[in-house]
C-alpha cells in the first residue's frame, strides 16, 4: 500500500495550499501550490490523488480569465492576489503542471483533466505573446521547457516547435561569450539546471533533447568549477543572489550538486570537478563582451574570491569572498554594495513576496578587476535625487567571528572606529585575513568619512562619499552644466591564508609595501567629449593588477596584471577551457574542432575527459587524450566523453561512426 505523501510543514488546510507567513500576513503562492499538485499526483495514494484535486482547483483558481485582460492566461503569484503582477509566474505554474500531465495525467479525474489542460493551452498562449528575451536565462530555460513539453503534450507541433527554435537561439545567443547571460546565481541557476534537466529527460524531439543535454553539460561544468571545496558555497561573484544565499544562511550549494549527480540530473564526470580540482585555481569566465559581464574566482583552501568586471543589476554580488570558520554553523562571507541613505536589510519590501529583508540592493556601479587573491574595485554613485548619505559599504558577516581588525598597526578592540587616510585595514576572521587600501575618494559635502561600525551584527567597513543634510547634487547630473564627473571611491582588496601570517598587523604591513599607483587626471566641464582617466595598480613581488576606467562617462577603458591586457575567456582554468579557435590543449588533452563553441575538461588523475561543440551546422571533431584518441566526421552539437578508454558521444547532427583508437565506443 502506497503512503500518503508527508505534507509541507507550512501547508495550510484550509487553503489546500502552503503558506507564506511574513509581517504582512500569510500568503499563498499559487507556484507552490502547483508544486504540491505535482508532488501529490506522483506519489499516487487514494489521500494524495483527493487532496491533489483540491490544491488543483485553487491553483487554477490563480489564474487570470477575463479575455480583455492583457495577461489572460498567467497566473496570479499569490492566492491573495486579484490581478498579474509578476509575469514570470505562468513559466513557474506550468513548468509543474505540465510534466504532471505528460507522466501522471490519468491519475487524475477526467474533469480535471479537461480543466488543466484547458489552463496549460491558456498559459502557454501567453507564454508565445510574452515571448521573454534569450539574455533572461531561467524564464527563456522555463520557456523552451514548457513550449517544449506543452505542445507535445497538447498535440500542438507549432507551440513545440517555437520551443525547439528558442533553445536553438538561446544556446547560440551563449555560445557568443561562454557563460549564461544570468550567470552563476546561486538561487536562479538552480531554475536552470532544473529546467535542462526536466527537458533533456521528457521532451520527445530527439535533437532537442539532445541540445538541452549539451547545455547542461556546460552550465554544469560552471557551476561546479565554482563550488569552494572548502565551504561547499557556490563562491561569487554572482549576477542575482538573495539576501539568505548571499550570506549562507541556505543549504550549502555542493548539497543540491552532489543530489543531481547521484539521481542523473547532472553527469556523472560533474563529480570529477567537485572532487579532483586543484587546491588553488583560478577561473574566469564571459556573459556578455558588450556590456563588460566577465568574472574571475580564485580558489585557496581556506577562501574563494571572486570579483565582476561590472555589476548585472541591483541583486548582484560584485565583490565578495566565502572563508572557512571552523567550528561554526557556516562560513563566512565578505560582500560589498553601495548605499543610499544609510539604507540597510529590512528598511524596503520585495513587491513579490511582500517581506521585508530579502535583499540588499546594490545602488551603486561598479568596475572591478582580479588576479588571484588581489582585486581593485571602483564604485560610482548611479542616480541620487535627493540624498543624505552615499557610501560603499564593505560587509563581514556576523561580526562576533571577527577575531582581530586592525588599522594599521594600531589593533581595533571597539567599535566604531575612524580609518585615518593611507592606513591599511586588516580583518582576521577564521582562517582568512583581508587587507583593505582604500582608495582616492571624492567628499561630496564637509565630512565623509572612513570608519569601521556594527550594523545589525555584521561588520561594515564605511567609505562615504557623502554624509549630511539631505540634497540633491546638481554637479553630478548629466546632462548638465555643471558635471566634472563621477565621484571616486574604491578599495585594493587582497586575501590570504589566515596560517601564513603571524597576525593581521603582519600581513597588513607586507601588503602597505606594495606600490600603489592612483591617478587621476584633472577635473574639466564635460560638453559631452573627452576623458578623464582614472589609473589604479597595485604590485607587488613580481605580480601587478591594475584597471583604468573614464571617470566621465562611467567607462572602462582597460585591465591588466603582470602579464599583459586582460582578454574576454569563454572559460579559461587549468583544467577547464572554451573558445571558438577550434582548438584547446589541456592537460595532455587536445580538442580540435570547427570555428564554434568548444570546450574541454580534463582530469587526468580519474582519466576522465569530456569535450563538446556547441555549433549551427556539422564540422569535424578530434578528441586526443594520453591514452588513445576519438574521431568524429562530422558533429553539430553535442558532448563526448572518454571515461577511461570508454567513449559515448551524444550528439545533433552526427556523420559517420566515431572512430575510437585505444578505446570502446559505447552505443546505446
Amino acid at each position: 500500500m502506497i503512503e500518503p505523501l508527508p505534507l509541507p510543514e507550512k501547508y495550510n488546510p484550509d487553503t489546500f495550499m502552503v503558506a507564506k507567513v511574513t509581517e504582512n500576513g500569510v500568503f499563498h503562492e499559487s507556484r507552490r501550490g502547483a508544486a504540491l499538485a505535482k508532488q501529490l499526483v506522483a506519489n499516487a495514494a487514494p489521500t494524495d490523488l483527493e487532496l491533489a484535486e483540491k490544491v488543483l482547483n485553487v491553483v487554477l483558481s490563480c489564474q487570470e480569465l477575463h479575455e480583455d485582460d492583457p495577461r489572460y492566461g498567467n497566473f496570479f503569484w499569490m492566492l491573495e492576489d486579484d490581478f498579474v503582477q509578476d509575469l514570470n509566474a505562468v513559466e513557474f505554474n506550468l513548468e509543474h503542471l505540465i510534466p504532471m500531465m505528460l507522466q501522471h495525467a490519468d491519475r487524475l479525474s477526467p474533469e480535471m483533466q479537461t480543466r488543466v489542460l484547458d489552463a496549460i493551452r491558456l498559459g502557454l498562449d501567453e507564454i508565445r505573446r510574452l515571448d521573454v528575451l534569450v539574455v533572461y536565462t531561467n524564464i527563456t530555460l522555463l520557456d523552451i521547457l514548457n513550449s517544449c513539453l506543452g505542445g507535445e503534450l497538447l498535440g500542438e507541433p507549432a507551440i513545440a516547435a517555437r520551443g525547439y527554435r528558442k533553445m536553438v537561439a538561446w544556446m547560440a545567443f551563449t555560445d557568443q561569450y561562454g557563460i549564461p547571460f544570468e550567470y552563476n546565481s546561486p538561487t536562479y541557476s538552480v531554475v536552470t539546471i532544473r529546467a535542462l534537466g526536466q527537458l533533456a529527460t521528457l521532451v520527445g524531439d530527439a535533437d532537442t533533447r539532445t541540445r538541452a543535454r549539451t547545455a547542461l553539460a556546460r552550465v554544469s561544468l560552471s557551476a561546479a568549477l565554482h563550488i569552494h571545496a572548502g565551504t561547499g558555497r557556490w563562491a561569487g561573484p554572482h549576477s542575482r543572489a538573495y539576501h539568505p544565499s548571499v550570506v549562507c544562511e541556505t543549504e550549502a550549494e555542493v548539497e543540491n550538486m552532489r543530489r543531481w549527480i547521484v539521481d542523473g540530473t547532472l553527469p556523472a564526470w560533474v563529480a570529477d570537478v567537485l572532487d579532483h580540482a586543484p587546491k588553488a585555481f583560478q577561473i574566469t569566465e564571459t556573459a556578455m563582451v558588450e556590456r563588460n559581464l566577465s568574472i574571475t574566482t580564485y580558489h585557496s583552501p581556506s577562501f574563494a574570491l571572486g570579483v565582476s568586471v561590472t555589476q548585472a543589476g541591483p541583486q548582484s554580488d560584485v565583490m565578495m569572498c566565502h572563508h572557512t570558520r571552523p567550528g561554526q554553523d557556516r562560513p563566512g562571507v565578505f560582500y560589498t554594495r553601495y548605499l543610499l541613505n544609510d539604507k540597510w536589510l529590512g528598511d524596503f519590501y520585495h513587491a513579490t513576496d511582500r517581506t521585508k529583508s530579502r535583499n540588499l540592493s546594490e545602488e551603486g556601479e561598479f568596475f572591478g578587476v582580479q588576479q588571484g587573491a588581489r582585486a581593485i574595485g571602483l564604485y560610482a554613485i548611479g542616480r541620487t535625487g535627493n540624498i543624505h548619505s552615499a557610501k560603499a559599504a564593505y560587509i563581514w558577516t556576523q561580526r562576533r567571528y571577527v577575531d582581530e581588525i586592525w588599522v594599521g598597526d594600531r589593533r581595533i578592540e571597539s567599535l566604531p572606529a575612524e580609518v585615518p587616510p593611507g592606513e591599511v585595514v586588516v580583518i582576521g576572521s577564521g582562517d582568512a585575513l583581508f587587507a583593505v587600501r582604500p582608495l582616492t575618494r571624492t567628499d561630496l559635502g564637509r565630512e565623509a568619512p572612513i570608519r569601521l561600525v556594527d550594523v545589525q551584527g555584521d561588520l561594515v567597513l564605511e567609505l562615504y562619499n557623502y554624509r549630511g543634510p539631505a540634497k540633491a547634487f546638481w554637479d553630478l547630473g548629466w546632462p548638465g552644466a555643471f558635471f566634472h564627473g563621477r565621484p571616486q571611491c574604491g578599495i585594493y582588496l587582497e586575501v590570504a591564508e589566515r596560517k601564513e601570517y603571524a597576525d593581521g598587523r603582519a600581513f597588513g604591513e607586507v601588503v602597505a609595501k606594495g606600490t600603489l599607483t592612483d591617478e587621476t587626471e584633472a577635473p574639466f566641464t564635460y560638453a559631452g567629449e573627452g576623458e578623464r582617466l582614472w589609473t589604479i595598480s597595485y604590485e607587488r613581488d613580481g605580480e601587478r593588477v591594475g584597471i583604468e576606467v573614464d571617470l566621465m562617462a562611467w567607462e572602462l577603458k582597460r585591465r591588466w596584471t603582470q602579464d599583459g591586457e586582460l582578454d574576454w575567456p569563454m572559460l579559461d582554468s587549468p583544467i577547464a577551457q572554451e573558445t571558438r579557435s577550434g582548438h584547446i590543449e589541456l592537460s595532455g588533452a587536445v580538442l580540435t574542432c570547427g570555428k564554434a563553441a568548444g570546450w574541454l575538461y580534463s582530469c587526468p588523475e580519474t582519466g576522465r575527459y569530456v569535450a563538446a561543440y556547441h555549433g549551427l551546422q556539422p564540422a569535424p571533431l578530434t578528441l586526443t587524450v594520453p591514452e588513445g584518441q576519438v574521431v568524429i566526421e562530422g558533429i553539430e552539437t553535442g558532448v563526448v566523453v572518454w571515461d577511461q578508454g570508454v567513449v559515448t558521444v551524444d550528439g545533433v547532427g552526427l556523420q559517420g561512426t566515431p572512430k575510437v583508437v585505444g578505446g570502446e565506443l559505447m552505443i546505446d
